[in-house]
């Protein structure tokens, strides 16, 4: 009992702490770029709408209907405040389950080696999650702005599980392992993926700029870089400490 009682208490603490540190950075660094992708994203709804402007009246009709209804189903939370709550409350959220899965791996690995986890092995950890959750999926499928066309969802979100996994099996083999095999191995699952191939669009047409694209990708790559680094140092610190406390009540 005592042993998830640390869990769970060592992931709200870190969750919450790295949900919103990482929110305030996104203010700064990510979400600059996306309001000016929106802009050119309307710019080229706009004009698409002046060039459906020469259809029949009755075409127009339908296709503003469908628009309205279409804009009434894709509801999203306003700009300023309901907006920026929504991304803390889904940040937080996401760092509170990624810490429990490392606290939990803590758990696992203090029961095995019987070692104490300090700050430092969180951050070995939180750089670990970082490669598998972001440098490894991203290398195929870089972060893309609004406005900007990608390949069909599902098709990406299989690939994106599918390179997590294998770079996170393949770390496994490397590190916990630690034989000539096993490196191999691991090598090959982490590449086979890449050898593969992300799904992409043959000709992708946007008036989006390269160069904001471009800053959009190295804005979100060192934006996790930070989150998961902080998420893993304080997950280590918060489980060190309640389950210290937990085993000195018992």
């Amino acid at each position: 009992m005592n042993i998830f009682r640390a869990i769970v208490f060592s992931a709200v603490v870190a969750g919450l702490a790295a949900g919103l540190v990482v929110t305030l950075i996104q203010q700064f660094g990510t979400v600059p770029l996306i309001l000016k992708a929106e802009l050119y994203e309307k710019a080229a709804a706009h004009h698409h709408e002046a060039a459906a402007g020469a259809t029949t009246a009755g075409q127009a009709a339908a296709h503003d209907h469908a628009a309205h209804e279409h804009a009434a189903e894709a509801w999203e939370p306003r700009d300023g405040l309901e907006r920026n709550a929504f991304t803390a409350g889904a940040n937080v959220l996401t760092a509170i389950g990624f810490a429990l899965i490392l606290a939990s791996l803590f758990a696992i690995r203090g029961g095995e080696a019987s070692a104490p986890v300090h700050w430092h092995t969180g951050l070995v950890w939180g750089l670990a999650g970082f490669a598998v959750f972001t440098l490894a999926p991203g290398l195929g499928l870089p972060p893309e702005l609004p406005g900007v066309p990608t390949a069909p969802l599902l098709s990406r979100q299989i690939w994106w599980v599918l390179a997590a996994l294998a770079s996170a099996a393949g770390l496994s083999l490397i590190f916990l392992r630690a034989t000539a095999p096993a490196a191999i191995a691991g090598l090959i699952l982490i590449v086979l993926p890449h050898l593969v191939g992300a799904p992409e669009l043959e000709h992708v047409e946007t008036n989006v700029p390269a160069s904001l694209s471009h800053q959009f990708v190295v804005a979100v790559t060192l934006t996790s870089l930070v989150f998961w680094a902080m998420l893993g140092g304080l997950t280590g610190i918060a489980f060190s400490y309640f389950d210290r406390t937990g085993r000195e009540a018992s």
